[in-house]
């Protein structure tokens, strides 16, 4: 884990793990434990450890959730309401075990709705499933499920416009990188808020 913390006027943790094709240095994970701590919100970047072992390849959903589950003591040791989080398979495992673990919310963050081009293999009863409130943050262009495919449930959805499943806008969009990635960070800013 590697703490971006909040200091004495921390009132939240976010724990943010990454998804099966990267790691912490997703850019939005970045950008998230750049601005949440001068808002009162201590960021852990969680890296599973199959990365930590040097593995390319990510294990099944399961093994992911089991090595959440081993982290998520050291998460709560700082005695403060803990919210999941990840981005895409890291966001399915927080909405899998968000009600065993006792996680205040859930923050994710380019949820694989399904795989590209296969709607019909939807994910969505992860998402619904959580429990606890939900803040998804959707590139308008992810090929894993866009923000129109999203299901009417307890979640509330924020859209990075022309974002793909990096969040990363192109060049012609109309808004800027930076622009993309304060989208991201002002929605969970503002979400947070009342959390904690």
């Amino acid at each position: 884990m590697t703490w971006h913390r909040a200091g004495r006027d921390a009132r939240l943790v976010l724990a943010v793990g990454h998804g099966a094709g990267g790691g912490i240095e997703a850019r939005d994970l970045r950008a998230l434990a750049a601005a949440l701590p001068a808002h009162g919100v201590t960021v852990a970047l969680v890296e599973q450890p199959w990365r930590v072992a040097g593995r390319k390849v990510a294990p099944a959903p399961k093994t992911l959730d089991v090595g959440w589950r081993g982290v998520w003591p050291a998460l709560t040791g700082p005695g403060l309401p803990v919210i999941a989080g990840g981005r895409s398979a890291g966001a399915r495992v927080a909405c899998r075990t968000a009600g065993e673990l006792g996680a205040r919310a859930v923050l994710a963050l380019s949820f694989p709705l399904h795989p590209p081009g296969r709607p019909e293999r939807s994910r969505a009863d992860e998402l619904l499933g959580a429990g606890v409130p939900t803040l998804v943050v959707q590139g308008g262009n992810d090929p894993f499920g866009r923000p129109g495919e999203f299901p009417e449930g307890a979640y509330e959805l924020v859209e990075v416009p022309h974002g793909d499943h990096g969040l990363a806008v192109p060049g012609r969009a109309g808004i800027t990188q930076a622009e993309a990635l304060a989208v991201v960070t002002d929605a969970v800013v503002r979400w947070t808020g009342p959390l904690g």
